[in-house]
């Protein structure tokens, strides 16, 4: 089975594609069932974030699994495969893991070495084993990935300052809001907990209110800070809180703007509109208005490249400690193979000499107990030296190219599965 992961993010696809693709937790469950219905996919993991659609999937068929992640990801985004064809980050293989490892580093982030893909990375991993779709190849994948990106952030100063994408906002918004007492975060998933964290910890902020379709999470969120300046109301009542607030968040998923150019038209002072969701979550209209100033993440993205200068030999130390953890993973894959393969050939070895002493067993059974014994432990004693070099060179060579190409051969040679 081989590896593959095929993405639309900021390194091939367009903002307006990465909102088609933007999955909640029930989406992303509905898009593991799609691709586990097609032929060519045995196992697959799925990862939806305001930056990413991330696929990676167990298959025998390279190309047909890529025709069969594409025409799933063309079906939720309602494009073509012409629409995708230049869109689509691709890696196979060794390549899977260096992306993989990367993005969990933060190497692949608007704010480099943020923490929160860590956590949507374990969501990811969560759903596929409760859909029952992923696999222990995958799982060790996402697992070690993990496991990597916690160590960069322990052994590198990357996680210094803006390191995640809620501090980052919250930086950016004060920027423009002048005051920012008064604010109101849409949404109670880990990207607004993330902000209304950072907001609680300035002293200045009088009132943040978090607006939320399921009351009972944003209840859970507004508890979990146990400060009495956050509190929250339910999406009904957005409307009267637009009215008061400096600064808006939007950082919920949904499929259509809930703020809108009405909304805010005629404001007596200025505003300041955050929209970190994918799809938007705020008109990108409401910038016509008067006393509106509205964020995104394109925005965000190029104010935080300009701040990032600092901290760019911290990204080359991570990038080397990613390529360590990606050699070790590796390493670890192929050696677990060749254990794999070591025990088949034994077994194919053993199958051969209890078939032949079964085939001869009348010959044999015409000796005497000592003889038949002999003859029996010959032919063992015979076979058994022929498959110890082979046994042994692929043991020893695990890990390496020539270890890869040895498998392969014995594979062949042995109709080996």
């Amino acid at each position: 089975m081989a590896l593959i992961s095929v993405s639309l993010d900021d390194e091939h696809a367009s903002l307006e594609l990465r909102e088609r693709t933007a999955l909640d937790d029930g989406g992303v469950a509905k898009v593991l069932r799609s691709l586990l219905s097609h032929r060519n996919i045995s196992a697959a993991v799925v990862t939806s974030t305001c930056l990413r659609t991330m696929v990676v999937v167990e298959s025998e068929r390279f190309h047909g699994a890529i025709e069969e992640i594409t025409a799933t990801l063309c079906e939720i985004a309602g494009v073509t495969e012409d629409d995708l064809r230049d869109a689509l980050t691709i890696h196979f293989d060794r390549g899977v893991a260096s992306h993989l490892f990367a993005v969990a580093a933060g190497l692949k982030s608007v704010v480099p070495g943020e923490y929160e893909i860590l956590g949507q990375l374990r969501r990811a991993l969560e759903i596929a084993t409760d859909e029952h779709v992923t696999s222990p190849a995958l799982t060790d994948l996402f697992q070690r990935a993990i496991a990597s990106g916690r160590r960069v952030r322990n052994e590198t100063s990357i996680a210094r300052g803006s390191t995640s994408f809620a501090f980052s906002s919250v930086a950016v918004a004060r920027e423009h809001a002048t005051p920012l007492r008064s604010v109101v975060v849409i949404g109670a998933g880990q990207l607004a907990s993330g902000i209304v964290k950072c907001l609680l910890s300035d002293e200045s902020i009088a009132s943040v209110v978090v607006v939320n379709r399921s009351p009972e999470r944003a209840a859970t969120l507004v508890s979990s800070m146990n400060d009495a300046r956050v509190r929250h109301v339910a999406l009904t009542a957005l409307q009267d809180e637009l009215a008061t607030a400096d600064v808006v968040f939007a950082a919920a998923t949904v499929t259509s703007p809930v703020i809108r150019p009405e909304h805010v038209r005629g404001r007596p002072s200025p505003v300041v509109l955050v929209d970190l969701g994918l799809p938007h979550s705020i008109d990108r209209a409401v910038a016509d208005e008067a006393n509106v100033t509205r964020i995104d993440i394109a925005t965000l993205k190029i104010a935080i490249d300009q701040a990032l200068d600092e901290r760019r030999d911290a990204v080359a130390d991570a990038e080397a400690i990613v390529r360590d953890d990606v050699d070790k993973f590796l390493d670890d894959q192929r050696a677990r193979g060749a254990a794999a393969l070591v025990t088949q050939l034994r077994e194919y070895f053993d199958d051969i000499v209890t078939s032949e002493l079964a085939r001869r067993s009348g010959d044999i059974d015409q000796l005497s107990a000592d003889d038949a014994e002999l003859v029996r432990s010959v032919v063992r004693g015979v076979v058994a030296k022929i498959a110890h070099r082979p046994t042994t060179v692929l043991k020893e060579s695990a890990g390496s190219d020539q270890g890869l190409r040895l498998s392969e051969a014995t594979r062949t040679l042995f109709d080996l599965s």
